[in-house]
């Protein structure tokens, strides 16, 4: 029977999850705001009413805020969270209250400050990633079939023994690992794999199977595989910056296999129950937590890219949103007029509220026995 954390810790899980990773996200941005010289007015963990908060001496208002769903930075000239500009209240500031506004400030600093929070939450994973790699080096294992597993597709399509995986639909493999990356997210799909037999080049076409993965939770999570295990692997020690290199690509290939799940997801080949939001998150937070620190830092780097994947999606309202604005100002060199952008956010926000009412219920229906199959 799946083992369920309690309540309390599945909170504390949250909160300790959520709530450090908003404030970094946050203060990327307020970083990189203050750099640029931009009056920041407001920093909020959460949305909403101000449950309790100070002034500092910069004049910003840092607060805590009664929805647990996020955070922003409002910048000096700004309507709202979403940084939309408030002309009336820009029209009547002074020139040196001015050149403290968000929009005052030139594209290219106005970029960094947007890109600022998830290139900061991508960094944070990338120093946990690191401080692993560290700890505990990195598993070094040549690419060679060692054994099948009792469903081994790869054999039924040919492969050997002793054979050498060089590459998968055309993508190199160095490490035993990489083919982790190439396979799990593509269950079902037909890959071609070319292995190297005894010096002799062979390309062969391998229906992965469908595995559904089942943890001691019960969570169930649907991956591909060849069915291959390797010939031999040891663990080698790294230096820091051989960790820090490979944090980087570790980091990479999750922000990599992201981009496939959503891509799946909208053709079809996944399906949309495979979306969570905050409750799925929350739930997930409170296993690791209960399985210990270590599991529980690593899912806090995993949710971390996840949160800047989110924020780069090119929705109004998000980050990325900001981000393609800017792409079109830079090309069009002149901004998109008010009206436009001010219809467009209304759309992004209405559009990210929809997504986030959805995979509420769609968490909701998945803790239901009936939604477990």
């Amino acid at each position: 029977m799946p083992h369920t954390p309690s309540l309390l810790i599945t909170i504390v899980g949250f909160i300790l999850l959520l709530g450090p990773l908003v404030v970094i996200h946050e203060l990327g941005h307020y970083w990189v705001g203050r750099w640029c010289g931009v009056k920041a007015e407001a920093f909020s963990v959460g949305f909403g009413r101000e449950l309790f908060g100070r002034t500092d001496r910069r004049g910003t208002r840092w607060k805590l805020s009664a929805i647990p769903l996020g955070g922003y930075v409002q910048f000096a000239g700004d309507m709202d969270p979403t940084s939309r500009p408030d002309d009336a209240k820009f029209a009547h500031l002074t020139p040196a209250e001015r050149a403290e506004t968000f929009n005052a400030a030139p594209l290219w600093q106005r970029t960094l400050i947007v890109a600022a929070g998830p290139f900061t939450n991508l960094l944070f994973a990338v120093l946990i990633f690191a401080a692993f790699n560290l700890a505990f080096g990195k598993i070094v294992s040549p690419p060679v079939v060692g054994h099948f597993a009792e469903q081994a597709p790869a054999r039924e399509a040919g492969i050997r023994v002793g054979d050498r995986i060089v590459a998968i639909d055309g993508t190199r493999v160095e490490q035993f690992p990489d083919i982790v990356a190439l396979v799990v997210p593509y269950p079902g799909r037909t890959v071609s794999v070319a292995i190297d037999r005894g010096g002799r080049q062979l390309i062969l076409s391998v229906p992965l199977l469908a595995h559904v993965e089942r943890d001691k939770f019960g969570n169930e999570s649907r991956i591909g595989r060849l069915g291959i295990s390797p010939a031999q692997a040891r663990i080698a020690p790294l230096g820091p910056g051989e960790a820090v290199t490979l944090a980087g690509r570790q980091t990479w290939s999750i922000m990599r296999m992201l981009v496939v799940g959503v891509q799946q997801i909208v053709t079809g080949e996944r399906s949309v129950k495979e979306l969570g939001g905050p409750i799925k998150t929350a739930k997930y937070s409170g296993e690791q937590l209960s399985l210990g620190w270590l599991s529980f830092v690593s899912f806090a780097a995993f949710i971390s890219i996840n949160l800047a994947f989110i924020n780069l999606l090119p929705i109004p309202a998000l980050d990325g949103g900001h981000l393609a604005f800017y792409a079109a100002e830079a090309i069009r060199r002149r901004p998109l007029g008010a009206r436009s952008q001010n219809w467009a956010f209304r759309t992004g926000l209405a559009f990210v509220l929809a997504l986030m009412l959805f995979v509420t219920l769609n968490d909701l229906v998945s803790l239901l026995p009936m939604g477990r199959g």
